[in-house]
């Protein structure tokens, strides 16, 4: 079993023990009465002029542990929005990312940026949780969902107005997604199952994405020349996670992808 299934099978343990807290039905009209959320202003962010930078905050990862021992959340979300982010990303899954839905209410409270929450969708529950944690974002991942799940969960988020960042690592996953109406296209440089990072698997694939379409290359984005090299290829955004993290220095290097990619 890979680690994308195991994420995905703990997932859904996590949705049927929430359920028994909140029911679908309950947390459905609950979302159904929120006011509007920023689906429209992350779909801007990602439209400005030149790449824009999605900065994520995580504590740990599979494939590199803990990554920030200290994960003073606060303060790296404060510094990415007063470093000129254009997006924030925030991990929920709780064992291998060490996220919270608590974390990610914290930051939104604090940040005015859109976000999007960073989690391991596989069922509708968590679309309506994320509309209730005043996420403008989820993640959709088309190697863990069906052509017929993507569709519904798409439609669903446009019913709440919330974007859809539809992730893809292969031809045949950015033909599904398109075909589901997807309008956010991320092209993920990881191969979950063994977890290796090629930028070419950007590059390769995005020829493939409509230019009407919103393209984000996620994962291995770790300097201002990989930043350049993207944006060369075509993508209209970065998502960069470890390498925001570990920097010493996130204002300077969020300039530095921005003046590199311009």
């Amino acid at each position: 079993m890979s680690i994308l299934d195991e994420l995905a099978g703990h997932a859904r343990e996590r949705v049927e023990a929430d359920k028994r807290t909140l029911s679908l039905k309950d947390i459905r009209r609950a979302a159904g009465e929120c006011p509007p959320c920023g689906g429209d202003a992350f779909r801007r962010a990602l439209s400005a002029e030149g790449l824009s930078v999605i900065c994520e905050i995580k504590k740990a990862s599979p494939s590199k542990g803990v990554i920030d021992p200290v994960f003073d959340y606060m303060s790296v979300a404060s510094s990415y929005e007063a470093a000129g982010a254009d997006a924030l990303s925030c991990l929920t899954e709780p064992k291998w990312f060490m996220g919270s839905d608590e974390i990610f209410k914290s930051v939104r409270s604090t940040v005015s940026v859109p976000m999007l929450r960073k989690d391991f969708t596989v069922d509708e529950y968590q679309l309506y949780q994320a509309r209730l944690l005043g996420a403008d974002c989820v993640l959709l991942i088309c190697s863990i969902l069906d052509e017929g799940r993507i569709g519904e969960y798409l439609g669903i988020c446009r019913s709440l107005g919330l974007a859809a960042l539809t992730e893809t690592h292969s031809r045949e996953e950015i033909d599904m997604a398109l075909k589901c109406g997807a309008d956010i296209i991320g092209i993920n440089n990881r191969d979950l199952k063994d977890f290796s990072v090629d930028l070419s698997t950007s590059e390769d694939l995005r020829g493939y994405v409509p230019k009407e379409v919103l393209c984000v290359a996620e994962s291995g984005v770790t300097t201002p020349e990989d930043a350049s090299r993207l944006r060369r290829a075509g993508a209209d955004a970065v998502l960069v996670g470890e390498a925001m993290m570990r920097s010493s220095d996130r204002a300077g290097l969020i300039k530095s992808m921005k003046e590199a990619s311009a």
